[in-house]
């Protein structure tokens, strides 16, 4: 590949990190893209999410190695669960560094994009970026009532790939995201599922802990059964925070987090991994 300017792009999920190189032109060009998988038996060997740096860090390395001779202007990482903010581009500071390690609402694979794009751009003298991270928060009044006034609903989803479909789409129309009203689905290890008003996201389900359940996430559960597993001696917080956020949906039934393998034994006339699979759908539909 000859020398050319270019741009990382880093997005860490909770199994897979994504990873992308583009050429600085106009239209701006895919030059090598490549989604590097977690499998659960390497990604449960750390206690926490922030212990995953080097792990990953050195596979945005080796894809940046694989790809020859370039010059990076620029890395851009998947924002995380910061302070709630308004969407956008936003330089990663030495502030952010302290509040993705610290995991000031909560701890989150996308905790690592904003560490990885600083790991790889500070000993290159190139600035570090985050886009549309997951505490964006545009919720209408409404949408942060729960029921329950002791609880507050709080914004966190998957509003980078959430608003890159719907700009997307909204492309595919000719028309700007501003013009156009979407419900998008982000299906990945956590599922958020968005209503999208001229580029605002105005609700989606914490897909930490309440919505569809999905590959590695229980999603919402009946309130009276939580607090009774939570009672029942069984568990320490951290431990039952694990279970629900980690431990469960594909993982929790089927041992895996690869909807790729729950479909290959479904196929082959698996009946649990069939069921499993139908559960989720419905769930995901039904949100």
């Amino acid at each position: 590949m000859p020398t050319q300017t270019s741009i990382l792009a880093i997005n860490p999920g909770s199994t897979s990190t994504r990873l992308a190189l583009f050429k600085c032109a106009e239209p701006i060009e895919l030059l090598s893209v490549v989604n590097v998988k977690h499998p659960t038996e390497e990604i449960k060997q750390f206690a926490g999410i922030i212990d995953q740096y080097e792990y990953r860090l050195q596979s945005a390395e080796a894809f940046l190695a694989s790809n020859g001779s370039f010059n990076l202007a620029a890395v851009v990482g998947r924002g995380g669960l910061l302070k709630s903010i308004a969407s956008g581009t936003y330089l990663v500071n030495d502030a952010m560094v302290s509040d993705l390690k610290q995991g000031i609402q909560g701890q989150h694979a996308s905790n690592l994009g904003g560490l990885l794009a600083k790991g790889i751009a500070d000993p290159r003298k190139i600035p570090a970026f985050i886009v549309d991270p997951v505490s964006v928060d545009e919720f209408t009044p409404i949408a942060r009532l729960s029921g329950l006034p002791q609880v507050k609903r709080v914004s966190l989803g998957h509003s980078l790939n959430v608003r890159a479909v719907a700009r997307r789409v909204a492309t595919s129309f000719g028309k700007q995201l501003s013009e156009v009203n979407f419900v998008v689905a982000h299906l990945g290890g956590g599922i958020s599922v968005a209503p999208v008003e001229r580029g605002h996201l105005l609700d989606y389900n914490d897909a930490n802990q309440a919505g569809p359940f999905s590959p590695e996430r229980a999603g919402s559960l009946p309130a009276a059964d939580v607090v009774t597993l939570a009672f029942s001696g069984k568990y320490t917080l951290a431990e039952i925070r694990k279970l629900f956020n980690g431990q469960a949906g594909l993982v929790g039934y089927l041992g895996s987090n690869d909807a790729r393998q729950a479909v290959e034994r479904a196929e082959a006339g698996d009946s649990k991994a069939a069921l499993v699979l139908d559960a989720m759908a419905f769930q995901i539909a039904k949100e």
